[in-house]
């Protein structure tokens, strides 16, 4: 791909809002590679329930702000409803950090779901907007918790958009997909082009919905 992968081997995630599925099922995976998982949560309690759920892997529960103080990495996975006000909360705790944004601003209604306006264009520039001291990265947008969290699946047949405006940190970003057996990390782009990548996701419940199926995306000749 011409993308030269970092080394990631070491590295502790933070994983916000991972009590909900989709990031459970990152925390599970990043852990089966070999690193430690900070799960977190409004609720430590709730969080060290999740992590525990997840059986003997290295993967912890804690509050919000000490998993995020506590990680090199932070993905953030909480619901949009909640998105602003989370990442305005921790901005102490994530300054500095390498924010990996994947939530998709996604309404639904009887005609399935759809892409909601976002006033600075996206949930990722929303969450550079609220945290001018992290290094933002928009990415893991289309990967299906059900696959994540199914251990009769080994490896998990996805490309994972990332994007952003710090070439180190994407490179970082797109090895770190990588440690997902299967998948690959394939730069998408800067973080202003986050916004159709998110708004992808209401395609691909569609989609899935019909085929009864748990699509992603692979791009072809790179």
């Amino acid at each position: 791909m011409g993308d030269e992968l970092r080394d990631v081997d070491g590295l502790t995630i933070g994983i916000l809002g991972g009590t909900g599925d989709q990031g459970k099922g990152l925390a599970r995976r990043f852990a089966l590679a070999g690193h430690q998982v900070v799960i977190g949560s409004r609720s430590a309690g709730r969080a060290e329930e999740a992590a525990a759920s997840l059986g003997d892997l290295p993967v912890r529960g804690a509050e919000n702000a000490a998993a995020a103080a506590g990680a090199d990495i932070v993905i953030v996975a909480v619901p949009w409803d909640g998105h602003r006000a989370t990442l305005e909360s921790l901005r102490s705790e994530l300054a500095g950090k390498i924010v990996v944004d994947c939530v998709n601003p996604l309404g639904f209604d009887k005609q399935g779901a759809y892409a909601l306006e976002v006033e600075e264009g996206s949930a990722a520039q929303q969450a550079a907007a609220v945290l001018p001291d992290s290094r933002v990265v928009a990415a893991f947008h289309h990967v299906s918790a059900v696959v994540l969290l199914d251990p009769a699946v080994d490896a998990v047949d996805l490309d994972v958009l990332v994007l952003g405006d710090d070439r180190e940190a994407t490179g970082l970003v797109q090895a770190l997909a990588a440690r997902i057996p299967g998948a690959r990390g394939v730069y998408g782009g800067r973080l202003r082009n986050a916004r159709q990548v998110e708004a992808l996701t209401a395609n691909l419940i569609s989609i899935n919905r019909r085929y009864k199926a748990h699509a992603g995306l692979r791009i072809t000749d790179v």
